[in-house]
């Protein structure tokens, strides 16, 4: 299990302990939990037959966990990595917004200077002209009244015709804003490519420059940059596929560049790259040093600034911020030719849960969401417990495996979670709602429990002639151990 490398700036990176004095990742409970989303994950890429999936977890300033299941090369089977290269499309915008941010803390940029006295070329035309203008606020909270993007087909394939930046200039000029500006939610590329612009304008050099010196550099992202590593296309930087087609096939999909919408969808990293960029965040909100960003700036960035009229949408600066269980959850979600990722960052608890997937029609944020909700309670209760050994019952591991479920439905995994021998189905999108808790007997023999605590119907475990456990035993009817 991989540990970040100390950042630069003089910060010195600690991992957390638990009351034990162990890391947070060694901690039992912690370990089951990591055990049942590697598991899960494992299984959840081969039932929606996704050709390649990473997965990363930080803690605070320690990286708890990472895997990659599957392929990021198809043809040649190379296998996916912590360390591989995804597209990851508008989580790029959450760059922007930082670079963007930093113009607004030196007293170049005001959150409600319009646009326009920014960049000289922005003529838009003005389908409301009696209302507000186009803000840096409101590009950064998509709520500036923009189209959704540049006037190009950029979406569309077979090779997805972004724009040059001198192109989206040039095109500006014969659109029109949509809504009147502050009125709707309006989910803009452009408005982030003008953010983008506006970086480059203040710091008098190209933005990806910019960008390189201000964040990926001093965070030492190094496979984190505004491009798609043409070089690397097929080995570190995985292909991309399209969803599947009728045929139940997906195509591989050329690579491509977003040119004059890098600063809202061009960026390319890893889950590796992004647990860093999370772990920056906990420290600048917890330490209060100024790092690339001040404290309360970044708090101002995770706070919302616009709840659209129907409740259901709100943004921060840059950031998307939702609620999910009762907890405040900021982020971005990232979906481009051949690729889909998501990151999801709470706060109090201080984790980060990153996904990236090599093809579209995938839903990482609901890996994300997942991975929280199996993870924090294991987490919380590492660090806040005096002893963590009740969370793990060594006696459980030789029934521990994966069962068939043929052929009636997906396999399932029957695992030693935080002090209880749990099964959950490998095919289900939401393992901890549908999980059954078994509470040990004697020897081989469980029970169920119900969701009242009452006890129901046997599990017994059969062992073979070496002694190790070949079927379980449930109304009568056995499942076959297979791993």
């Amino acid at each position: 299990m991989s540990r970040f490398k100390p950042f630069l700036l003089g910060i010195v990176l600690l991992i957390p302990l638990t009351a034990t004095g162990q890391s947070v990742a060694d901690d039992p409970g912690v370990r089951s939990a990591l055990k049942l989303i590697d598991v899960w994950l494992s299984a959840q890429r081969d039932y929606q037959d996704y050709p390649g999936l990473s997965a990363a977890i930080v803690h605070d300033q320690e990286l708890l966990w990472s895997h990659g299941y599957g392929f990021s090369n198809m043809e040649t089977q190379t296998p996916t990595t912590p360390e591989t290269i995804y597209s990851i499309c508008s989580i790029s915008k959450l760059f922007t917004s930082v670079a963007l941010m930093r113009f607004r803390d030196e007293g170049a940029v005001r959150m409600d200077d319009p646009v326009s006295d920014h960049l000289s070329w922005l003529n838009i035309k003005e389908s409301f002209p009696d209302d507000p203008p186009i803000t840096v606020g409101g590009i950064l909270t998509h709520s500036s009244g923009l189209p959704r993007e540049s006037d190009f087909p950029y979406w569309s394939g077979p090779d997805f015709p972004f724009p040059t930046r001198d192109q989206l200039i040039e095109r500006v000029s014969s659109q029109s804003t949509l809504y009147p500006a502050d009125t709707y939610f309006q989910y803009s590329n452009l408005g982030l490519s003008l953010a983008g612009e506006i970086v480059a304008e203040k710091s008098g050099q190209p933005y990806s420059d910019y960008i390189q010196h201000l964040i990926l550099t001093p965070l030492e992202l190094s496979d984190t940059r505004t491009k798609l590593p043409e070089a690397l296309h097929g080995g570190q930087l995985a292909i991309g596929y399209s969803a599947k087609n009728r045929a139940g096939e997906r195509e591989a999909i050329p690579i491509w560049q977003a040119r004059g919408i890098a600063p809202a969808a061009g960026f390319s990293s890893t889950v590796l790259d992004l647990a860093k960029f999370s772990s920056w965040q906990f420290r600048v909100l917890g330490t209060g040093h100024t790092e690339i960003l001040s404290k309360n700036t970044l708090r101002e960035m995770h706070r919302v600034h616009w709840l659209d009229s129907d409740w259901g949408t709100s943004w921060g600066w840059g950031f998307r911020v939702f609620r999910q269980n009762d907890k405040t959850f900021v982020g971005h979600g990232g979906a481009c030719p051949g690729y889909r990722t998501n990151i999801q960052i709470q706060t109090d608890s201080k984790i980060s849960t990153i996904v990236m997937v090599n093809s579209n029609g995938a839903d990482p944020g609901l890996y994300t969401r997942r991975l929280f909700e199996i993870v924090e309670p294991a987490v919380k209760e590492a660090l806040d417990s005096t002893s963590t050994e009740k969370d793990f019952n060594p006696e459980f591991e030789k029934f521990t495996g994966i069962y068939s479920g043929q052929p009636w439905g997906g396999d399932s995994a029957i695992l030693n979670y935080r002090g209880k021998l749990v099964r959950i189905s490998l095919s289900s999108r939401d393992p901890i709602a549908g999980m059954t808790k078994l509470k040990h007997i004697e020897g081989n023999t469980f029970r169920r429990i119900r969701d009242n605590e009452e006890l129901g119907e046997e599990w017994v475990f059969e062992e073979g002639a070496d002694g190790d456990i070949v079927r379980v035993w449930q109304h009568s009817h056995p499942s076959e151990k297979i791993e």
